[in-house]
């Protein structure tokens, strides 16, 4: 293989929402691409990562759709995402710089890093862009500072077991608890236990069209919420 004439593997965060967050290094490697992968879940039509990313563009880049499952772990689905792969080098191997969109930072909580991990001994080049997790976005937008002096801030994913939610809790002054929609009547209990939701914000969809922001979570136990839901809270004194 020559490896001189591969493509180039961009893995870019564009952010949770507003295409304005999108760092110039992350501009300039989609404008640099001939293949934008969007990723998408087996439920929904169109990507929210393209969507975002859609002011940069170029008008002659070729869009191909992923799907990838919403499983835990990567031995859950191995199939799908070695296909994905195997779409990707051809692409690459063709000479085309190819960049996979995804919402956040490619390497917190992101389907690219699967994807990451399978192409990195492939030999070829891959440049990882960082982007604006949604929790830091939302921190700036509401004017919350997440942390300061010796606070332990804590970044918990609700879909953990309630046994971990309460323990990484526990010990937090501070938390952002991730991907709140499923069972987020029992996650606001646990904040209750805690002391943790007198001093709560959630904020749905960041940054987009649809963004939902509210403060007493109690009152909204029983709300139908998006996977792209985030809250923020401190233990009140």
């Amino acid at each position: 293989m020559n490896i001189s004439k591969l493509g180039i593997f961009y893995g870019i965060g564009v952010g949770p929402g507003d295409p304005e967050l999108l760092t110039v290094k992350a501009i300039n490697a989609i404008r640099n691409s001939n293949v934008i992968i969007a990723p998408k879940t087996e439920k929904k039509d169109g990507s929210v990562a393209l969507t975002i990313a859609q002011p940069y563009l170029r008008a002659d880049v070729e869009i191909v759709y992923q799907t990838f499952p919403m499983v835990r772990n990567f031995e859950d689905s191995p199939d799908v995402f070695e296909d994905n792969q195997r779409e990707i080098l051809n692409f690459l191997r063709d000479g085309k710089n190819v960049a996979f969109l995804t919402l956040g930072d490619p390497m917190f909580f992101s389907t690219y890093i699967y994807i990451f991990r399978l192409l990195k001994n492939s030999g070829v080049t891959i440049e990882t862009i960082p982007g604006v997790p949604a929790f830091l976005a939302i921190a700036s937008k509401i004017g919350r500072p997440l942390a300061f002096g010796n606070d332990i801030l804590t970044v918990i994913p609700a879909t953990a077991s309630n046994e971990k939610i309460a323990a990484a809790a526990q010990v937090s002054d501070a938390a952002v608890i991730m991907k709140v929609y499923k069972n987020f009547a029992e996650v606001v209990d646990i904040l209750a236990a805690e002391n943790l939701t007198g001093d709560a914000v959630l904020v749905s969809r960041c940054g987009l069209a649809d963004e939902k922001i509210f403060a007493d979570l109690e009152a909204h136990k029983a709300d139908r919420l998006n996977c792209l839901s985030t809250i923020l809270t401190r233990r009140s004194d």
